[in-house]
């Protein structure tokens, strides 16, 4: 089932059933499942397929969805990557940070990162590879749990007491690895210590054998909006490097932040 299909309970008088039913059409396909037809979208649904046939030949009619000739299934169409383009560019967060994501992969050799936070989860907007880079899961455009990544921790340690609570209790602390914090009292006692020194460090806690340092970054009225890191492979992330890279990254977030219109 896509992730925001309402329940009967969710609804409110407001929601128009048709519009629903087409975004969850179009959440359907993920990046295992890049073209469906009209009975496995049927049966994700739970709707019956004269009902999938309609909304499926809207959305391609306006181009939401391209079909396959050859196989009759369809897929996402251009009109999404064309939508897609404009909230990139209305992005200026990101395009601002350009530069100093650069900066730090030139200086570091690894992998950086940008990412804000959306519905509790962190959502990657950039991500800049050096010529060394290990295979990650973070992907642009990819949500990934706050609580055991350093670009997600870093989120998490500025949030208001109530939205932290309500992150925890909505989102889980599942494990990933032996590293991974999911005890809520040790997890906001981590908290603590990330926002007094001002950054925070992934120790292989979503992924064996990646360790990661992430920053704060703070807009024009001193809110943290979101979290840069530089991660690589724990083997050669080792006290020195890691030391050099906190140096850097607080430094680059500081600078990238008061590009922001933040004053301390």
């Amino acid at each position: 089932m896509p992730r925001h299909q309402l329940t009967t309970s969710q609804k409110t008088a407001n929601t128009i059933q048709s519009i629903d039913r087409a975004i969850n059409v179009l959440e359907c396909f993920t990046s295992g499942r890049h073209e469906l037809g009209v009975t496995e979208i049927s049966k994700l649904l739970e709707l019956h397929k004269s009902t999938v046939h309609g909304i499926l030949t809207t959305l391609e009619y306006r181009r939401y969805l391209e079909q396959n000739p050859e196989t009759g299934k369809y897929k996402l169409g251009l009109k999404l990557f064309e939508l897609g383009n404009l909230v990139q560019d209305g992005m200026d967060l990101k395009v601002v940070a350009g530069p100093f994501l650069q900066r730090l992969v030139e200086e570091h050799g690894e992998t950086v990162h940008l990412v804000i936070m959306d519905q509790g989860e962190a959502v990657y907007i950039d991500k800049r590879d050096s010529h060394q880079s290990m295979r990650m899961v973070s992907q642009v455009g990819k949500r990934l749990p706050c609580h055991c990544t350093g670009v997600g921790k870093t989120l998490l340690a500025f949030l208001p007491e109530e939205q932290l609570e309500a992150v925890i209790r909505e989102k889980g602390l599942a494990r990933f690895t032996g590293n991974t914090i999911t005890e809520p009292a040790a997890l906001k006692e981590h908290l603590r210590e990330v926002r007094q020194r001002g950054y925070a460090i992934d120790d292989q806690e979503i992924t064996e054998g990646l360790t990661c340092v992430a920053a704060p970054i703070r807009n024009h009225t001193g809110n943290v909006v979101a979290a840069m890191s530089v991660a690589g492979p724990s083997i050669r992330m080792g006290r020195e490097k890691i030391g050099g890279i906190i140096i850097s990254v607080t430094k680059a977030a500081e600078e990238l932040s008061e590009k922001l219109g933040y004053v301390k």
